[in-house]
């Protein structure tokens, strides 16, 4: 019986472990690739701007989409 519990408690303790590990890796290949992360952004905000409204996701994104391509006065290839 302690022998179960012993190896459910590292198999938990082991998916517990992964699925930190798998949102960690999710988040940085987001932030290689430009993708805005909204929920760090909403926490910042309530941390440090508790009087602010924060953006909603869509105007979050757009404002982070036009900063990374210079929005619509850009002059470009495209």
């Amino acid at each position: 019986m302690t022998r179960r519990l012993f190896f459910s408690g590292v198999a938990g303790n082991a998916l517990a472990a992964t699925g930190g590990a798998g949102r960690y890796l999710g988040r940085t290949l987001r932030l290689m690739v430009g993708l805005p992360d909204y929920e760090n952004y909403v926490a910042h905000m309530r941390k440090t701007h508790p009087d602010q409204e924060p953006m909603s996701y869509e105007a979050f994104f757009r404002e982070r989409q036009e900063a990374r391509y210079g929005g619509k006065g850009r002059i470009g290839c495209c």
